[in-house]
């Protein structure tokens, strides 16, 4: 394993292209100059039956309302794919990899057009209709992309869930959204398991009960196994959509329109839906793709998000076909059926724009240096990150090991309220700084404040991060909610909107992201980030990753303890060790608790630590955890309960 060099504050890792610079230079005084301009002028990506007249009608004051581009008229399907049939019909759009390595599909826009008209007149047949909200829990399937698209097509509104969400969190998703139908699979195939995907919708069917307004269920056939219908409620994918017409005129849609919900869960165990809307999200969606990852014909864009999560609406889906790209779609998991698996699909479907988290870059980094040098990578032009903090011993393996020292490494911040990137280098226009999501990309006006919302004017500073300005993809509201959406976001500092993060500034305005505000650990009057601690263990090579959590000290107000996964299991790192590295590296002070060392962490299946299980573990308080429906694995729960009430009666 090599040992990249991190304590270098600023690394050119690339040299930065003048007309490049120059021209991201000219986007940022426009929109600082004349705003309503510079977002009229992005609306022209698209393709509009009404173009817009007005920009930004927003307002973060008062009751709080965000609407963008209000008169305008369009639908995202034709966006996607009619607007590229006349010259690019016959490209490829969408390459799927099954999770059979032998498995595999490709479809250009003229097939994936047929394929989505032939869901959408399925779905009106069934009486689906504009507004009504269709619930989709498919695995990364072909399926899952038509679904989405012949939703926008008729103008239904998408709910996509997590293929691991419990019965009990999907019911309760299906009754906060009012879902009339959802389509789900038999099976999903993930590495060597199976998921029991319509076993788990009829539990959730029968826990929303009598409430539900689940009219029809789809059912894909993914993994031949077999599934029980009922009668009259169920209806076989294949069978109700092949005899229907691939051609369906598409709705066309007033641009605040909901377009789509998308749940992320909460500490209370009650889940929230972000609203996006049709115009805004998707000329935020075209932008922001095409700034990071501008499109390159006759290659591959990867993103190994899954569509369930924000990341994978934007940059697996609507992002990328909208620019015209072709996009792939990954069923499997990285490691399965052996370890370089997605090197093998890179090099094989010549992908360029390759865009992952911190935390498979780390499970990654445990297989070694050699492994990924066994393939050519020749075709990757860039990397990015996202999800996640990523420490800057990550960030330069990727660059060094995967991008072989010629790929720039795009770090982005973001969130499902926010659409796409905030923060984000951009290639060929900056500096690169490993761990640093570096700067608002044009349109974009980040600011920091103390705990008491005031703005910070240092240049080097650490605080709360906030935004001053709307965007066209900021989330409209909470679904039925919009107080706890106005108190979530808009309470904390008076016309600004709150991202929950921590961020520090340096002297050039580069940002890092410090982590949750929430995560922030308070030790005797210290204000640590938990990404700093993380980050200090990480720079310790028998360490693949750690996360940090602050518990109540009697002394100190909060003191730290730290979960640990070992790179090599064989060679376990001692909690004496750990606890040196930590204090060596960011100090005396920051000394932990404890040092747990595991097998795993709790994680989403988009793969976020959840770090408030974590938290709430490290205390022994795990009669109340919460939410758990967003879990890749809910097993790692209570193993890890038992290791730290061992720990504990040991102590």
């Amino acid at each position: 394993m090599s040992t990249p060099q991190t304590d270098l504050a600023i690394w050119d890792i690339e040299s930065v292209d003048p007309a490049k610079a120059l021209q991201i230079r000219a986007m940022r005084e426009q929109v600082q100059a004349d705003p309503e301009t510079f977002w009229l002028e992005q609306a022209k990506r698209l393709e509009w039956e009404r173009f817009p007249s007005v920009g930004n009608r927003s307002t973060f004051e008062d009751e709080v309302s965000i609407r963008w581009y209000e008169d305008g008229k369009l639908n995202v399907s034709v966006n996607c794919l009619d607007r590229h049939l006349k010259e690019r019909g016959d490209q490829t759009a969408l390459i799927w990899q099954g999770n059979d390595p032998g498995v595999s599909r490709q479809l250009t826009f003229r097939e994936l057009h047929a394929e989505v008209c032939r869901v959408a007149n399925a779905l009106k047949s069934l009486g689906v209709k504009r507004g009504d909200r269709v619930a989709i829990h498919l695995p990364m399937t072909v399926e899952v992309v038509a679904c989405m698209l012949a939703c926008a097509r008729i103008g239904a509104v998408h709910v996509v869930l997590f293929g691991g969400f419990s019965p009990e969190g999907i019911g309760e998703r299906l009754i906060d959204s009012g879902a009339v139908a959802v389509i789900t699979c038999d099976a999903a195939k993930r590495g060597a398991k199976t998921i029991p995907h319509k076993a788990v919708i009829d539990a959730a069917l029968r826990h929303t009960g009598s409430i539900g307004s689940v009219k029809n269920v789809i059912v894909v056939n993914v993994s031949d196994t077999s599934a029980p219908m009922t009668a009259g409620r169920d209806h076989d994918y294949a069978e109700l959509v092949a005899g229907q017409s691939d051609v369906c005129e598409p709705e066309i849609m007033n641009a605040e329109d909901v377009f789509f919900l998308l749940y992320t869960s909460g500490s209370t165990g009650k889940p929230k839906a972000i609203v996006h809307t049709t115009g805004g999200y998707l000329v935020w969606a075209a932008y922001t793709v095409d700034v990071t990852f501008p499109a390159e014909r006759g290659t591959t864009h990867w993103c190994t998000a899954d569509v369930a999560w924000i990341t994978g609406h934007t940059f697996v889906v609507y992002g990328p076909l909208a620019n015209g790209s072709t996009t792939l779609l990954f069923e499997g998991l990285m490691g399965w059926p052996q370890a370089g698996r997605w090197w093998d699909i890179i090099d094989r479907f010549n992908v360029s724009s390759f865009f992952t988290a911190p935390t498979a870059i780390r499970a990654l980094m445990r297989d070694g240096d050699d492994l990924p040098r066994q393939y050519s990578l020749a075709s990757l032009r860039r990397l990015a990150s996202a999800g996640e903090p990523i420490s800057p011993d990550a960030w330069l393996w990727y660059y060094e090991v995967i991008g072989q020292k010629k790929c720039p490494v795009i770090d982005m911040w973001w969130q499902t309220e926010t659409a796409g990137p905030m923060l984000s280098a951009i290639a060929g226009a900056q500096k690169l700084k490993p761990g640093w999501a570096t700067t608002g990309i044009p349109g974009i006006f980040p600011s920091l404040t103390n705990e008491k919302g005031e703005i910070i004017e240092n240049r080097e500073a650490e605080g709360c991060l906030c935004f001053d300005e709307s965007w066209p993809g900021q989330t409209r509201s909470i679904w039925g909610d919009h107080k706890r959406f106005r108190e979530t976001y808009f309470t904390f500092s008076k016309g600004r909107y709150f991202s929950g993060d921590g961020a520090r500034r340096d002297a050039d305005g580069n940002l890092m992201i410090t982590g949750r505000m929430d995560d922030v650990i308070n030790v005797s009057g210290h204000r640590i980030g938990t990404a700093e601690i993380e980050d200090a263990v990480a720079t310790d090579h028998s360490v693949a990753e750690a996360a940090a959590v602050g518990i109540n000290h009697d002394l100190k107000g909060q003191g730290i303890v730290v979960f640990v996964v070992a790179r090599n299991t064989k060679t376990l790192p001692s909690e004496a060790h750990l606890s040196k590295v930590i204090c060596e590296r960011v100090g005396r002070y920051a000394a932990p608790e404890k040092v747990y060392l595991v097998s795993e962490l709790p994680k989403t299946r988009s793969g976020k630590i959840v770090r408030r299980l974590l938290r709430k573990i490290a205390s022994n308080e795990t009669d109340s955890l919460g939410d758990l429906s967003s879990l890749a694995d809910t097993s790692v729960v209570p193993a890890l309960i038992a290791l730290v009430q061992k720990q504990l009666l040991i102590a």
